[in-house]
């Protein structure tokens, strides 16, 4: 999987921020809807996921995360070449290497819907994820690193996984109660309202 030189599509501005949806919510557990419309309801939400995403400090965010059943994310994250890549992915198609390629990195993931918790999760070191962008035109992204595990991470959501389903029972366990721990910080309504800043906040 080689990547391009510069694969990143711009991110539309202008979004509202909106409260992001918590694991045990339905729509975070249920594979969702294909897009199907790209109108100005499609533009609206993109837009607003990109300013929670951001307003979060996360590199990636899916629609259920909002509590809308459609299977579109947007991200910006790094590449391993420290590269920062962003782009919109709507219907997404998820390659990941095999045989002898198949390479898994255990590193340490997050979740904006768990949020203030982290823990180890093994993935494929590449991936490619292919799809539409929020006006319907073909895209393609090729990551390593960070951004091969945020288009895994993000592509798992549309299909109702969360990657403490990947953890083994006790990992799943200790990462709720990370989370518990730090859920005063993290109001229902975040990141509308932020009591603390994430910097601030120890893993």
């Amino acid at each position: 999987m080689s990547q391009p030189v510069s694969q990143s599509r711009p991110l539309p501005g202008g979004g509202v921020i909106r409260p992001i949806t918590r694991w045990g919510t339905p729509v975070m557990h249920r594979e969702l809807s294909d897009v199907t419309s790209f109108d100005d309801d499609h533009e609206t939400l993109v837009r607003d996921m990109v300013a929670t995403m951001y307003a979060a400090k996360g590199v990636g965010l899916a629609a259920n995360q909002v509590g809308v059943d459609l299977k579109v994310f947007v991200f910006d994250c790094p590449d391993d070449n420290e590269n920062q890549v962003t782009g919109v992915v709507c219907n997404p198609v998820l390659l990941l290497p095999e045989g002898r390629d198949r390479n898994l990195e255990d590193e340490d993931e997050g979740c904006l819907s768990l949020p203030g918790a982290f823990t180890s999760c093994a993935r494929p070191d590449q991936s490619h994820v292919t799809g539409l962008d929020h006006h319907g035109e073909p895209v393609s992204f090729i990551g390593d690193g960070l951004l091969a595990r945020c288009l895994q991470h993000e592509t798992d959501h549309l299909f109702g996984t969360v990657f403490g389903d990947r953890l083994p029972e006790r990992a799943r366990k200790k990462l709720y109660r990370q989370h518990q721990e730090l859920s005063a910080n993290y109001p229902d309504d975040w990141p509308v309202t932020i009591l603390a800043d994430e910097a601030l906040i120890q893993r």
